[in-house]
């Protein structure tokens, strides 16, 4: 079969990619807009989109500057929370295999859940290309980029808690929460970070509450499911 011309190979994306597209925008602006209001300028807003590209660290990040958490625990919160890139690379890996590497830093750097979801699903039937797959990765990066600056530079004229933009970050990840809890396994799990989370912030200074919640609720999920798996 004659290879596709590069022209249809970035429709084929773009078809594929367009509905993340559409639900990173409204997103994005709110990231903004709260970004905003905890300070941040609007370029430094574009260079955070730039350069990690990871919608709930970067809701978490600005959460966290605004409550005044340290740089360690900043940096150690999202790196926990982004270690599931990893794994999402390691499963497209599979599918790359003997691709040029400047290609696949170019790949990696714009894999998110969505666009994972959506390149494993279109490798698995077959038929979908390599380049149509980088597309998929990268229209929905730009449109962060655009939303999440244009998100800052709307807050400016937005005022404090319009629209309900304040309760954003609680809502996006209360709604990431409720999608999680599939089984009593995550049921249990979400309960150990609410009651470890809640114990250390009243009971222990500082703001390490979020990674220690984060680390134990984890750990004790993994030894519930291995468990669980050993009577199997």
């Amino acid at each position: 079969m004659a290879p596709l011309p590069p022209s249809t190979l970035f429709r084929h994306g773009l078809a594929a990619a367009w509905p993340i597209c559409l639900g990173y925008f409204p997103i994005g602006l709110a990231l903004g807009v709260l970004a905003q209001q905890t300070g941040l300028p609007w370029w430094a807003m574009a260079m955070m989109s730039i350069l990690v590209f990871a919608g709930s660290a970067q809701f978490i990040c600005v959460a966290m500057l605004a409550s005044g958490a340290s740089f360690p625990a900043i940096v150690f919160t999202t790196l926990m929370v982004n270690l599931r890139h990893a794994l999402m690379g390691s499963a497209l890996a599979v599918h790359l295999q003997g691709v040029d590497r400047r290609f696949l830093v170019l790949f990696a750097y714009g894999i998110t859940d969505e666009s994972f979801a959506l390149n494993m699903a279109r490798f698995s039937k077959g038929g979908w290309s390599r380049w149509s797959a980088l597309t998929a990765n990268q229209l929905p990066n730009l449109t962060w980029i655009g939303a999440t600056t244009a998100g800052v530079l709307v807050g400016q004229f937005t005022p404090q808690g319009a629209f309900g933009i304040d309760y954003a970050l609680n809502a996006m990840f209360l709604c990431l929460l409720v999608y999680q809890l599939k089984n009593w396994l995550s049921v249990i799990t979400a309960l150990i970070a609410a009651l470890v989370a809640t114990l250390w912030y009243l009971y222990i200074p500082g703001d390490s509450y979020i990674v220690a919640a984060a680390v134990i609720a984890a750990t004790c999920g993994y030894l519930l499911k291995r468990r669980q798996e050993g009577h199997q």
